[in-house]
């Protein structure tokens, strides 16, 4: 592996360099730091409107790549004659400011268009964008113009087979996991031979080190800081890994294996605990130590009942909170991995099909269910206190994006998708008012 420097931050205090480089944008999946929360400082409803307003609406194509918001402008993946593509919009207005065309689609039994949200590089004006069928391009914030480009299968030796047979993680249904910005580097995951994990030079592509010969699963790599190290934290289609973002060297590994490799959630972290579900394993915890100069992984619980499927949970506190089975809203301890409590009437969908999505907005959380109602309540491991709830938009399987008192979200799929619920013959890219 090639060496390479990398930032040595705490990461409380890259937290505080984030909120104050990006305001209230956000850039990236789950925010600026994965996590779903709104930085501290950013303004938060209360309680939810009775009837939010709704400040623009556009339409848009199938897909389930989720908007972010930088610099003005929402960026998000959307088809377009017929290919990908990256699709730029004036957040105050909604209106189109450039469209760059990606990649060929890929069609399988959860429908056509893209999977993985896009990341921004507000201050370097740079947007960086990865296909289904693996194309990763880096694009000019302000004009959408080509800088550079890396290709999963021709680069770093990715097999795409589709969905069949047993073909596992992203090879099976594509690319999903978005690109992880670190300082100068990004950091993906083609899940090629010697290149599970890849970090790049963020200007030029260039590659710095390559890592692990794991498949990718769905989940977007994460840095943790666990054990006293910054730690790059990816849930491959067959374990969970924590590599040295300086050069790539694998710290330690937890295989957890299931069929198909469906592992979407993105990790969070509670201390030097680690979690990751799926509808297979449940949910679990992971503690990361340091014996010596060597790191330790250990499974210290496991969940089966809170099965989180494909709605990646948060963490507050010292609890986790997630849709676990019979579609329930489920509140973990941490600590010991049992349900603090759980609720019904959050999600109205079947459990293999269930999806919401969670923003952590100071003392609350925020919920987008897949029927496009927002559910506002209390971060309190002890019950499930409801603050507030409206309808805002249809059916979606999108993570939302929060900035300036509004929120963008994409409305979900193919209406002829047999695999979720039913969704209206249009789909919009909405924003939606939350402060007056």
């Amino acid at each position: 592996m090639q060496k390479c420097e990398c930032l040595r931050l705490p990461v409380a205090l890259l937290a505080l360099l984030s909120a104050l480089a990006a305001g209230s944008d956000w850039p990236g999946w789950r925010g600026a730091l994965r996590d779903g929360r709104v930085p501290e400082g950013v303004a938060v409803p209360e309680s939810l409107p009775t009837a939010p307003k709704i400040v623009w609406h556009v339409p848009v194509a199938e897909g389930f790549a989720s908007p972010v918001v930088g610099a003005g402008r929402v960026v998000f993946l959307d088809f377009v004659d017929g290919k990908e593509a990256v699709r730029a919009l004036d957040a105050g207005s909604g209106k189109e400011l450039w469209s760059t065309p990606l990649d060929a689609p890929h069609k399988d039994g959860f429908g056509t268009g893209p999977r993985c949200t896009p990341t921004l590089d507000v201050a370097g004006k740079k947007v960086y964008a990865q296909s289904t069928r693996g194309e990763l391009q880096c694009l000019n914030l302000t004009d959408g113009k080509l800088i550079w480009k890396k290709n999963y299968t021709t680069d770093f030796g990715q097999v795409f087979i589709g969905e069949k047979g047993e073909a596992a993680g992203a090879q099976r249904h594509g690319n999903a996991g978005s690109p992880l910005l670190d300082g100068e580097h990004l950091i993906v995951a083609p899940g090629g031979k010697d290149a599970a994990v890849v970090c790049l030079d963020k200007h030029s592509g260039a590659v710095l080190w390559k890592s692990q010969d794991d498949m990718s699963g769905y989940a977007p790599a994460v840095m943790l800081e666990l054990a006293g190290l910054r730690q790059v934290v990816v849930f491959t289609a067959i374990a969970l890994i924590g590599l040295n973002p300086a050069d790539g060297k694998l710290l330690w590994r937890v295989p957890l294996k299931t069929r198909l490799g469906r592992h979407v959630t993105t990790p969070v972290a509670l201390g030097d605990l680690v979690s990751v579900a799926s509808h297979q394993i449940g949910l679990v915890g992971i503690k990361i130590s340091k014996e010596g100069a060597a790191f330790k992984a250990e499974q210290v619980w496991q969940n089966k009942e809170a099965a989180f499927n494909f709605a990646s949970p948060i963490a507050v506190g010292n609890f986790i909170y997630g849709i676990g089975s019979a579609s329930k809203l489920m509140c973990i301890d941490a600590g010991k991995g049992e349900i603090a409590w759980d609720q019904t009437g959050i999600v109205k969908t079947s459990m293999d099909k269930a999806f919401a999505s969670f923003l952590v907005m100071g003392k609350n959380i925020l919920t987008l269910t897949d029927t496009g109602e927002l559910v506002l309540f209390a971060a309190d491991g002890k019950a499930y206190k409801e603050i507030s709830r409206a309808q805002v938009c249809g059916p979606n399987w999108c993570m939302p994006a929060y900035a300036d008192g509004r929120l963008f979200i994409r409305e979900k799929m193919d209406p002829n998708n047999k695999k979720g619920p039913a969704v209206p013959d249009k789909r919009e890219l909405v924003c939606v008012e939350l402060l007056k």
